[in-house]
Order: structure tokens, then C-alpha cells, then sequence
């Protein structure tokens, strides 16, 4: 998973950013499956980037919590 800086979540089209999250959900649920399997965890970068990602596209927030 490679971080997302602010100017390329900007351009990002409403479609693009929806796709984003769900696969952010997903990860963070297999991360979360992993973590208590090893004890390492990706959980708190993952969460981060999700609150980035719906806090940049404020207009949309309310469609993004909907799914």
C-alpha cells in the first residue's frame, strides 16, 4: 500500500475516490485478521488514510459513510 499524498486525492474523480475507500475497508480488515495472527499492524496508517481521503473530499463525505 503506498501512501496518498493531498494533491493526488484532490484529482482524484468521485468514482476513483469511492473505489479508494472500499479497498482501503478492505485491507484494513484483512490487516486488522493478520495483526492478531503476528503482531504487527498496518491498522493505525490505514485508518489515517481513509480519514484523508473523506476529510479532502468533504462534498462527498456523506455519500462515502452511506457505503
Amino acid at each position: 500500500m503506498a501512501k496518498l499524498k493531498s494533491e493526488e486525492i484532490k484529482k482524484m474523480s468521485k468514482d476513483n475516490v469511492e473505489k479508494k475507500i472500499k479497498e482501503l475497508k478492505l485491507e484494513l480488515i484483512k490487516s486488522k485478521v493478520s495483526a492478531s495472527k503476528t503482531g504487527s499492524s498496518k491498522v493505525k496508517e490505514i485508518k489515517k488514510m481513509i480519514a484523508k481521503i473523506i476529510t479532502l473530499n468533504k462534498p462527498n463525505k456523506e455519500e462515502l459513510r452511506k457505503t
